[in-house]
């Protein structure tokens, strides 16, 4: 039986496959609320018991939070073909605002639109039908060649949406187990919802809360104004300071470790003629705000960034009160690329803020995670059998492209089992996910199963 069968079957079976993704949307197992800890279970159940159907030898993991699920099958007959492992997640976000959603969240549908159809609901793209597309290739393939392609390892979390406080812990425990020679990650999605991509770049992710205080209680300003620190304006000040005109962040050391971008990836990202304008331009946007001097792309996917996610202090209520505050809060982070090193710029970035406090003030930090940047060798000759099969598949050429956002599963699966991740998704931009009437594209659920079945032949 060749891969066109394997093509056909999938063709054939796309009703069967939407309404078991369908089954398993219906569960709602929303990881960070402990109300849902037995549907996360149902969720975990669920996916044993399909892999088992499907003839994997799989099985729910404990952990302190929600459980893994780990499966195994063995060698193809073929020699010399890798031991893959497939990474996805099956938890999701919680739905609220509840009200903003057009249907029950956990009651999916699939619906005509003006872009074609789509499967909504909470989980459909992020990432339950991302993984169910991974798993259906696998099952057409099985049921057409009455094999598998080669060793295939399964590793489905319940934790990514709540911070993956197992992961690590699990990873290390067992790392004999997971270890194979490529770890696909199915999280991720199409360039410009068009061109199949393999993400080589993510950028890491530092979060700091700063709290600055001045007097030890709010004073009336008419009493206290003009004489008395108020640490809303020593915060702003450093806040400030974090950028020089030129966009660059003032943090010492900081661009320690920042790689510039090769000449070859550089040319790839130019040949994406990627339409900054439009981008900004959906968000209310005209002009890239980034530092001087860096392409739109190289500021989202290569470059670091310094960000203020939320600040407060005072009061904001309604109306107005003459208040002048105790305290100044501010929640800072900071993505990075390269080799950059979280730990010290950390610490650099607490010295810069202690070294601008005026007299009568201090300050409070608390950390809220870090990570660092990872990136994929794309010089492995897997990549490229897995760019040109995605290519066949869409009909365009498929990009090696950057992320902005941070996915730490991929450094975690370099650092702690020494396995390359191959980071391949097929969503598209506008597919709500996180937000209320999440949506996954029919043609990203039906082409990404094909786009696997094509990979897994390309690769064994």
């Amino acid at each position: 039986m060749s891969l066109d069968d394997v093509l056909a079957r999938i063709d054939a079976d796309l009703p069967a496959a939407t309404d078991r993704l369908l089954d398993l949307l219906r569960i709602p197992s929303i990881s960070t609320d402990p109300a849902f800890k037995a549907d996360c279970d149902r969720a975990a159940d669920w996916l044993v018991a399909d892999l088992t159907a499907l003839g994997v030898d799989a099985s729910k993991r404990p952990t302190p939070g929600h459980p893994m699920v780990v499966g195994h099958v063995g060698e193809a007959n073929n020699s010399g073909a890798p031991h893959l492992l497939f990474y996805g997640h099956y938890d999701v976000q919680p739905v609220d605002p509840l009200d903003l959603w057009d249907r029950d969240p956990f009651d999916p549908e699939v619906q005509d639109t003006p872009k074609g159809p789509v499967i909504r609901g909470r989980g459909a793209a992020d990432d339950k039908g991302q993984l169910m597309t991974f798993i259906e290739a696998l099952r057409a393939w099985k049921a057409v060649k009455g094999d598998w392609p080669c060793r295939i390892t399964f590793f489905l979390e319940g934790e990514e949406e709540s911070g993956s406080p197992s992961l690590v812990p699990f990873m290390k425990e067992n790392a004999d187990e997971l270890k194979t020679d490529i770890a696909l990650i199915c999280d991720t999605g199409l360039f410009e919802s068009k061109t199949p991509a393999i993400v080589t770049m993510l950028r890491g992710l530092l979060g700091e809360e700063v709290t600055i205080t001045a007097p030890k209680l709010d004073l009336h300003s008419g009493m206290y104004g003009g004489i008395a620190m108020n640490p809303i304006r020593v915060l702003s000040k450093i806040i400030a300071s974090l950028h020089d005109d030129t966009g660059r962040i003032t943090v010492p050391g900081f661009y320690d470790g920042v790689p510039e971008l090769s000449d070859a990836l550089e040319a790839q990202w130019q040949g994406l003629a990627f339409d900054h304008a439009t981008f900004l331009d959906d968000v209310g946007l005209s002009e890239p705000a980034g530092e001087q001097g860096r392409t739109p792309l190289e500021m989202i996917w290569s470059r670091p960034t310094c960000d203020v996610n939320g600040i407060w202090g005072g009061y904001t209520g309604a109306g107005f009160k003459t208040v002048l505050p105790s305290k100044a809060h501010a929640k800072i982070s900071f993505r990075l690329v390269g080799t950059q090193d979280p730990d010290a710029i950390r610490e650099n970035f607490r010295q810069m803020v202690t070294d601008a406090l005026p007299v009568d003030c201090t300050v409070e930090f608390a950390p809220h995670g870090s990570g660092p940047a990872s990136g994929a060798d794309t010089s492995d000759p897997m990549f490229e059998a897995a760019r040109q099969a995605l290519s066949n598949e869409w009909n365009i050429p498929a990009a090696y492209i950057g992320c902005g956002g941070s996915i730490p599963i991929a450094g975690y699966f370099q650092d702690i089992l020494g396995t390359e991740p191959m980071l391949i998704g097929f969503g598209k931009d506008d597919d709500a996910i996180h937000s209320p009437n999440e949506k996954y594209d029919m043609e990203s659920f039906h082409k990404g199963i094909r786009s696997w079945a094509r990979i897994l032949d390309a690769l064994t």
